[in-house]
């Protein structure tokens, strides 16, 4: 019995030594170790033995199938090593090739132009007031003197939330929260998005960037507000940008205006960006109305205040030379990588 369980056990162990994929090896387990394996017969067959002899031949057995089920083990981690190796000679790395560069994302440039605005404002004294993006209708509207049935407050212009709460449409909103919780002398500036009722295009946006501006405090007059947008145009343009104020109308200062600076595309020369007049608008301004004063419990006999405000995304375009204001909402590397 020993020597016939030697010679299964040295034919398997051929057998094993020549087996090269996982497939062969696979077969040759289930037929010399599975169930109806010549080894798991012979171990049932101990029934019909004498107690003796049961002894004898199981040890016997056992030490082969022992033995085996090592050889099998070791040739398994054999064929394990073998595909591992193929593998490796089919993919090859070549660890002196240059990585793959990792694209880091860029600031917008609209993060990067309010940064610099901030700065020429934090600058001049200026302080940073932030609001709500929902807003009531009397911040946004009645406030400022916008009183019902006025165009702007037709759903064609805003976005309403409810019969009382809109969008803010502008960042004025912070201006009276400002002037109801504090006394003056105020010199604050209020950036943040705004909503309005607009298609989509090459110039306009329903969301979009604004800042505005404002100081209250005693003798406050046109020429500071002059003074203070001419300082800020320089710092932002350089010197060599010139200005010009027109009339104009808004319901919440009296009086009103546009100004108007050097044409970024022409330098002042005349081109169609600006129509022939050297300048183009970029934001609009005045005397804070003495009924938002009052509204807001200020003495307007007493103290005087000037307000400005101009889309930030306008900026970006007219400094960076951009025509489409879609590219600055489209977090697109290639765009950003620019700036």
């Amino acid at each position: 019995m020993q020597e016939k369980l030697n010679q299964l056990f040295n034919f398997v162990t051929e057998k094993l030594d020549n087996v090269k994929t996982r497939s062969e090896f696979e077969e040759l387990r289930v037929k010399y170790l599975g169930k109806k394996s010549e080894l798991n017969q012979i171990l049932k067959g101990l029934k019909d033995l004498s107690f003796e002899e049961k002894i004898r031949v199981g040890k016997v057995v056992n030490e082969i199938k022992s033995k085996m089920e090592k050889y099998f083990s070791n040739t398994m981690e054999k064929i394990n090593r073998i595909e591992m190796e193929k593998t490796l000679k089919e993919e090859i790395i070549d660890i002196t090739l240059p990585g793959k560069k990792i694209k880091l994302g860029h600031k917008n440039p609209i993060q990067l132009v309010l940064e610099e605005i901030q700065e020429i404002f934090l600058n001049m004294g200026f302080t940073i007031e932030e609001g709500p993006d929902i807003e009531s209708e009397y911040y946004n509207f009645e406030a400022l003197n916008i009183y019902k049935n006025h165009p702007a407050r037709s759903e064609q212009d805003t976005f309403y939330i409810d019969d009382s709460h809109v969008l803010r449409t502008h960042t004025s909103t912070v201006q009276i929260r400002t002037m109801e919780n504090r006394k003056p002398p105020i010199k604050i500036i209020s950036p943040g998005k705004v909503y309005r009722a607009d298609e989509l295009d090459a110039t306009h946006s329903p969301i979009f960037y604004q800042m505005e501006g404002l100081v209250i405090d005693r003798n406050i007059n046109m020429s500071h507000l002059k003074g203070t947008l001419e300082k800020f145009v320089k710092a932002m343009f350089g010197d060599n940008m010139k200005t010009k104020f027109r009339a104009h109308h808004f319901p919440f200062t009296e009086p009103s205006a546009e100004m108007d600076a050097t044409c970024f595309v022409c330098q002042g020369k005349g081109c169609s960006v600006c129509k022939g007049s050297g300048y183009i608008e970029i934001l609009g301004c005045g005397m804070v109305h003495p009924d938002v004063l009052k509204r807001c419990g200020i003495n307007s006999k007493v103290f005087k205040g000037f307000a400005f405000g101009f889309g930030i995304d306008r900026m970006v375009m007219l400094k960076y030379g951009i025509e489409d204001i879609r590219l600055l909402y489209e977090s697109d590397l290639r765009f950003l990588s620019q700036f």
